[in-house]
């Protein structure tokens, strides 16, 4: 039994969001301390045959931490010595927000799920830009995480996305533009075509690069297939598949079910792996995959259908914080048994 084992009792029994931040508090105070060495120690999984390189960027591993763990990149260099490859940060905005009224954010324990409205709560770009900028980075890449400010007018986006990107553009690794969260006013509007050239036309002439843009799992064929237009025709860097859905498969038990806001993890699974698969069928640019991982055979099966790297959140609150290690061990079993030398051959071994 692990420690997150014995605690995992008590954390579940305070409030989803309250049990968040005691986390983050405990994991702020230990970074760039010797607990944090140790835990290196304990967590990294070094093996060159977990190694990918895509986008200009060396991962070390493909497992990831997905935006919305950590807000206000304050957790970069703890996270990576929790075995993870790399973090996207995020979402940062040009404004500081609140995000919405408390509660937020649901467990849906029977399913291994959650449900937020969190609202892209932030310190914004500004304070963000800040700290990304004076703290110490990890040597892992770091992935920023770029949302629309609530009160912003949908027609001025584009430069709402600049404002933010100019604060944080010397620390980031790699830019996502997130036009996919459900829980900011009239934003999955934004994933038409028109509005996808003008907001990455913009960050391209500012120099943003990496340029990935986040989808939702909640669009037709069709703007899937319009938005990968727009990544061809501007030859973006890559594309996040997927983020939370609004939906809801009849198979979820939880009452919590009938929440507002998106939903993630276990139950979103399959349905972000084809949409990953959907995605890799249209175009070459690498694809990160998002969506229900939890072990090493959900990782798997994302690189297999055409994810490069993959990314997880909602599992590290069920699972605790052995995961990213437990999927790199679980990686390089699967890679073995399958015949591959290594991630990188294994990447749309199903398509």
């Amino acid at each position: 039994m692990s420690l997150y084992d014995v605690a995992k009792p008590a954390l579940f029994a305070l409030p989803p969001e309250t049990a968040h931040l005691t986390i983050h508090r405990f994991l702020r105070s230990v970074q760039r301390t010797p607990v944090e060495h140790l835990l290196r120690r304990r967590y990294t999984v070094d093996d060159d045959r977990l190694a990918v390189d895509r986008f200009g960027l060396s991962f070390d591993n493909p497992v990831g931490v997905a935006a919305g763990f950590d807000k206000n990149a304050e957790l970069p260099s703890v996270l990576t010595a929790l075995g993870f490859g790399h973090v996207e940060v995020g979402a940062v905005t040009a404004k500081r927000q609140p995000g919405n009224p408390r509660p937020r954010m649901f467990r849906l324990r029977a399913d291994e799920a959650l449900i937020n409205r969190m609202g892209f709560n932030n310190e914004g770009a500004d304070e963000v830009g800040r700290r990304l900028d004076t703290e110490p980075l990890p040597d892992a890449p770091v992935g920023i995480n770029v949302g629309k400010s609530k009160v912003t007018p949908l027609e001025d986006a584009a430069d709402d996305y600049l404002y933010t990107y100019e604060r944080v553009a010397d620390a980031g690794d790699y830019f996502v533009v997130n036009v996919s969260s459900p829980n900011t006013p009239g934003l999955r509007s934004l994933q038409n075509r028109e509005s996808l050239e003008q907001i990455f036309g913009t960050l391209q002439d500012a120099g943003a690069s990496p340029l990935l843009v986040k989808l939702s799992p909640d669009l037709s064929e069709g703007a899937i297939e319009d938005a990968l237009a727009v990544v061809d025709e501007l030859d973006l860097d890559g594309v996040i598949a997927t983020n939370t859905t609004t939906e809801r498969p009849e198979s979820l038990k939880s009452p919590e079910k009938a929440e507002r806001g998106g939903l993630s993890g276990k139950p979103i699974e399959k349905r972000a792996t084809g949409m990953v698969r959907f995605i890799a069928e249209r175009t070459d640019v690498p694809i990160v995959g998002v969506g229900g991982i939890s072990d090493a055979e959900g990782a798997y099966a994302k690189i297999r259908a055409g994810a490069s790297v993959v990314q997880l959140y909602t599992a590290l609150v069920y699972e605790g914080p052995g995961l990213a290690r437990d999927i790199n061990e679980g990686l390089l079993d699967l890679l073995e048994r399958d015949g591959f030398d290594s991630v990188e051959d294994a990447v749309g071994a199903d398509l």
